[in-house]
């Protein structure tokens, strides 16, 4: 039963996202896939941002950390918010400025035209794993609970939902996702109401005794004031705040989205808005993970040895009851399906634009137009091959595995656009790469020997770290600059 229903709402979700997706009116022209014309509405980029940024990875494993750490990780969600701050009044106008199409163009006209491929690559590797990671976690759920079943492989779930995200994105690109994430977002937030709910009346409690019960639960701890914990709200904050700035500020994904606002106040207060949004919606995944777990204590369920198991497990085994089958499956598949819409169709803008130049002259629109279709075919291979890797090598925990990869991946573009914006040096253009490869190595080094030298356990203040050392180097191979250079 449980498993019919899943795959049902599989079928019937993605049919109804390719058919929302061809109703949408796009050219399918390079400016539509790039830029959806610059006249996307704030508020409509807003909400679809939610749902982008979010994952089907939250949905499942931010409900799973409350039993390690409780609800401590609000306080990095409160740094989320401060980070969002940020990127709408430091970044967006820097970007609007220069009116371009991909974020790393900046570092072409700052540094020069290695320093713009290497934060091309490192945005490449950032959000080809981030977004990957992602995506192995939610087919693994949906072949488990729908498609295992049928005696199909992974490999069969992991192509259909590829070639899903695919065609629906092929012709349109960002002025597509746009829409189809507003969508996604929807579909999402109401089918985390609808667990909430159904949980809560499988414990027969009111919207009080939800309020009442997480208070009470042991998890539900909030802050943490402890300077010796990984949890201290400090660094937690901070790492929230630094976390955001690179992940949304430094990622092309996330900016292209704001880049076709038709200007710059409409893109901030879409960033204004998006960030306020994210406190409430992943303090409500939060609440998720109490119920479950107080309902897995009261019914005596086994509980999976990762946290990122706890929902599907409940769902899967008709604990919860068949009702809550259908807006799980809709809410992890929008989820992912809108994280990773947005990531395959920016790493296609930023291989078209950084790397291939597309735009520039020499390339007519026919061929810059045929390049592009080969590259977002090159790029869902990609993705198809990351899942591969995650599936063999596997993960107890896949966000805090994503964040961990960020503090390597995101570290020196962090290094990159601080020196940029906050010192007047010009730095040797050639010695970048290596700096920028540096950097992470002898983080992974200082990850390894600090708790055997000096007692103390990195977290995700391994990105500052990193970020610290790449401008620390690009210091030393730098000069004064005295001529005006982009700000």
């Amino acid at each position: 039963m449980v498993n019919s229903l899943v795959f049902s709402a599989l079928a019937l979700y993605f049919l109804l996202l390719v058919l929302f997706s061809r109703l949408t009116k796009s050219k399918g022209d390079n400016n539509a896939f790039f830029r959806a014309g610059r006249k996307s509405p704030w508020f409509l980029v807003a909400f679809g941002m939610i749902g982008a940024s979010i994952s089907g990875v939250s949905l499942v494993s931010v409900p799973g950390w409350v039993r390690t750490s409780g609800m401590t990780y609000f306080q990095m969600c409160l740094g989320f918010v401060a980070g969002y701050v940020v990127v709408a009044f430091l970044l967006l106008p820097l970007y609007y400025r220069l009116r371009l199409t991909s974020i790393y163009g900046y570092l072409a006209m700052r540094f020069g035209r290695r320093t713009h491929l290497t934060g091309a690559c490192f945005f490449l590797l950032s959000k080809l794993t981030g977004a990957a990671a992602r995506l192995y976690l939610t087919c693994v759920v949906l072949h488990e609970m729908a498609i295992r079943p049928l005696g199909l492989p992974f490999w069969f779930t992991a192509f259909v939902v590829l070639l899903a995200i695919y065609l629906y994105t092929r012709r349109g690109g960002i002025e597509n996702i746009v829409r189809t994430d507003a969508l996604q977002t929807f579909c999402l937030l109401a089918a985390t109401f609808c667990i909430v709910w159904m949980v809560g009346d499988k414990l027969n409690l009111t919207p009080a005794g939800i309020v009442s019960t997480v208070s009470q639960s042991p998890m539900g701890q909030l802050f943490c004031w402890d300077a010796s914990s990984t949890q201290f709200f400090l660094r937690q904050f901070v790492n929230g705040m630094f976390i955001t700035i690179v992940m949304n500020g430094l990622d092309q994904d996330m900016m292209q989205k704001n880049l076709t606002c038709s200007s710059l106040a409409n893109a901030q207060k879409n960033m204004c808005l998006y960030g306020a949004c994210i406190l409430p919606v992943n303090l409500l995944f939060l609440v998720v993970g109490v119920l479950l777990y107080t309902f897995a204590a009261q019914e005596g369920i086994a509980l999976p040895d990762a946290g990122d198991r706890l929902l599907p497990v409940l769902v899967s085994s008709g604990a919860l009851g068949t009702l809550v089958v259908f807006p799980f499956t809709i809410g992890i598949a929008a989820a992912a399906l809108s994280s990773a819409d947005s990531a395959m169709t920016s790493l296609t803008t930023s291989i078209c634009v950084d790397i291939l130049r597309v735009e520039r002259d020499g390339f007519s629109p026919a061929k810059a137009l045929r390049l592009r279709h080969v590259v977002h075919v090159a790029v869902a291979l990609a993705f198809a091959l990351c899942i591969a890797f995650f599936q063999i090598a596997g993960s107890p925990t896949i966000l805090d595995t994503i964040y961990r990869l960020a503090g390597y991946t995101y570290g020196p573009l962090l290094g990159l656009f601080s020196f940029g914006l906050f010192t007047r040096r010009r730095t040797l253009d050639k010695a970048v790469p290596y700096i920028a490869v540096a950097a992470p190595v002898v983080c992974a080094l200082l990850d390894y020997l600090a708790p055997l030298l000096w007692g103390y356990r990195f977290s995700y203040e391994l990105l500052l770290v990193n970020a610290l050392l790449t401008a620390a180097a690009l210091f030393c191979f730098s000069r004064p600059q005295h001529a005006s250079v982009a700000p």
